[in-house]
């Protein structure tokens, strides 16, 4: 390697740390800034939000080790967020045919309505925390994630 190659290779190296260090601070910044309002506003949770996410995506019901594993935490904490859900009215669990041990959750109307709720201001705080970005801005972002990520999967498989 020519010392020239070494100096561009330390410097991309340099830049792509310095990228990931803007993202995280950015991740955490709006992360914290959306946990924050979900307390205050709403008195709810982000592992909460996510699991009532989860559940919207799937309204025919998710096994509780499916939930976990979709939104990768484990099973103990996927059935204590289910069980406040279904305690609030918001989710209910139903037996799964063939298998006494499992059992789905799903939303109720009330749950789904919560959500329906919770997920427009999440959305408008998303767009209040980025709106220093056209939407063109956005997509150009998006597509280098998109990439980047493309890259990281790419080395995951080979790596």
């Amino acid at each position: 390697m020519t010392l020239q190659h070494a100096d561009t290779s330390n410097d991309e190296s340099k830049t792509r740390l310095r990228l990931w260090l803007r993202l995280l601070k950015l991740s955490s910044g709006i992360e914290g800034e959306i946990r924050r309002k979900l307390r205050d506003e709403h008195d709810s949770t982000l592992p909460r939000f996510d699991v009532m996410a989860a559940l919207m995506r799937h309204p025919e019901g998710l096994k509780m080790s499916d939930l976990s594993g979709y939104l990768k935490v484990s099973n103990g904490n996927v059935t204590g967020i289910v069980d406040r859900l279904t305690e609030d009215g918001l989710a209910v669990r139903v037996a799964v045919p063939g298998d006494r041990r499992a059992s789905l959750a799903r939303m109720t109307p009330k749950g789904i309505q919560t959500f329906e709720d919770l997920a427009a201001h999440h959305e408008d705080w998303v767009n209040g925390l980025l709106d220093g970005l056209s939407n063109h801005e956005c997509h150009t972002l998006i597509d280098l994630l998109e990439k980047a990520m493309l890259n990281k999967d790419n080395s995951d498989e080979h790596g």
